[in-house]
């Protein structure tokens, strides 16, 4: 495990407030309630975020609902223009997003731009709305005789997405674009921990001049998600974050009407066969864990080799893990950036020294690691724990940091067992060159994500996002298809004319 730093980029400008954007608008936030946004490399101070009351709310969705209307109105390939003209400036503006990213989440750079890469993927998607609109329709003719009935795919009105921070620039492009090429008006509640990403994306929103009201931006924490879930104008609501608050957005969305797609929590394990080409395998395994801090809900944390492959895995694991860097995700080398919070790298520690207590030989400790450049910074070096059962608590909890569990199968039967044995269902890998073993593991492991030698198996925007289990409630989940039918509804009409 090393530590430097490089000469960073140039900072770009970092506003020293955070504001909302409603109607068209950019609007400051006078509220007594709010935080600090940190750098979680250095932990200082670089913007303030103030929280939007229910009041504030309130003006936002009603402003939402007003443009309805009008923009529902609006052929889908007239709306579609925008997102056309969106693309273009999110892309004029991606280096400026990942700076901000990386300054305000601490990922690198490389992960940044990564990240507004996928999330500009959905715009495109999104931009052929009018085709699957189409698909999403039907027309039968003579149901009786002289009668024909139709499907019609129509908007619903406000939706609001409530979003992480460990993707604050790719996951409320899972949303908006679709929202508002079906039709639909939207508002955007980032995380209070990086808004930052989201005032540069609106800046490319507010550069294309939407409507007024179509699109809108509120910041704030706790109150002002609850004011977004029972408001009455709120249609639909999505979610991505912990399993514990999924529940609560679920069921509170549900108890006031609403339509609900809720991405909860994981606990994603890595497959590792006797017929897994070894060295293409160990570049995915050690990203999938410890890219972006192991902060995402598909990081594979615990790895699991079965028979004969334990032993030059774990090998070649280790000589992996030595040459990660730890920093500032501005210095182009690090590969390992801080966690979000100083809470957060603190939770990750005693869940690795539960995991000591319960049995398990810490290989690697990185709990120790201090930067020389960066002392105050939220940092956790790569950690490797070796010899975990599935009854320990850190093969069945989320981690949400750089540390992996590695352990041992007798076959894949075995594997398959542990990688079932929790309560979550959001993503697996499989490392294998024999195909019927994977066709097993994708037919049994019960996951709705799964890669076959794919170690970050995030689908592409033109697929849902699966999950199941803990890790999702609702029925319709984000992207692709599901995104359509989430953000609209089948109106039937069935005809007949008895003049000629």
């Amino acid at each position: 495990m090393t530590s430097k730093q490089e000469q960073s980029p140039a900072a770009t400008a970092v506003p020293d407030t955070v504001e909302n954007y409603v109607g068209g608008e950019w609007v400051s936030v006078d509220s007594d309630d709010g935080q600090p946004l940190v750098n979680p490399a250095t932990n200082e101070t670089l913007a303030e975020v103030p929280f939007s009351d229910e009041e504030t709310v309130d003006a936002a969705v009603q402003t939402a609902n007003e443009a309805f209307d009008e923009w529902s109105r609006t052929p889908p390939v007239e709306r579609v223009q925008y997102l056309f003209d969106l693309k273009s400036e999110l892309e004029d503006r991606q280096e400026d997003i990942a700076q901000a990213l990386t300054r305000e989440h601490g990922k690198t750079l490389d992960e940044a731009r990564g990240e507004i890469r996928r999330g500009i993927e959905n715009v495109e998607v999104a931009a052929g709305i009018p085709n699957m609109l189409r698909e999403g329709s039907g027309n039968v003719q003579d149901v009786a005789q002289g009668m024909d009935e139709h499907a019609i795919r129509q908007p619903l009105g406000v939706f609001t997405a409530i979003t992480p921070f460990n993707f604050p620039a790719m996951i409320p492009l899972w949303f908006l674009p679709y929202a508002v090429a079906t039709g639909n008006t939207f508002v955007l509640k980032p995380s209070e921990k990086v808004p930052l990403s989201s005032q540069i994306i609106f800046e490319a929103i507010d550069a294309v001049d939407f409507p007024d009201g179509v699109v809108n931006l509120v910041n704030g924490g706790v109150d002002t998600v609850n004011a977004l879930l029972e408001h009455e104008d709120i249609e639909g609501v999505s979610f991505v974050g912990s399993t514990p608050v999924a529940r609560h957005i679920y069921e509170t969305s549900a108890k006031h009407g609403k339509r609900v797609q809720a991405q909860g929590g994981a606990k994603n394990y890595a497959v590792v066969s006797e017929d897994a080409e070894l060295e293409e395998a160990i570049p995915n395994v050690i990203g999938s864990v410890y890219g972006n801090a192991g902060q995402r809900c598909l990081a594979n944390d615990v790895v699991v080799g079965i028979g004969d492959s334990y032993e030059p895995l774990r090998e070649q694991v280790l000589d992996a893990v030595d040459d990660l860097t730890v920093g500032s995700g501005l210095d182009e080398d690090t590969d390992v950036g801080p966690l979000i919070t100083g809470e957060s790298a603190e939770r990750v520690k005693e869940m690795v020294e539960d995991a000591v207590d319960e049995g398990a030989d810490l290989v690697v400790d990185g709990r120790d690691f201090e930067h020389p450049d960066y002392p105050d910074g939220n940092f956790l070096g790569p950690t490797l724990l070796e010899g975990v059962t599935t009854d320990m608590d850190i093969t069945q909890t989320e981690i949400f940091g750089p540390v992996m569990a590695l352990t041992k199968a007798d076959d894949i039967d075995e594997a398959i067992e542990m990688v079932n044995s929790t309560q979550y269902g959001n993503a697996s890998s499989l490392y294998t060159e024999n195909g019927a073993e994977a066709r097993k593991y994708r037919y049994e492991v019960d996951a709705g994500n799964i890669g076959i030698n794919v170690g970050v198996c995030a689908p592409m925007g033109f697929f849902h996002f699966g999950g199941r289990k803990e890790s999702f409630f609702g029925d319709l989940h984000a992207q692709g298809e599901d995104a359509i039918n989430f953000y609209t509804d089948k109106t039937i009409t069935i005809e007949r004319y008895y003049s000629h």
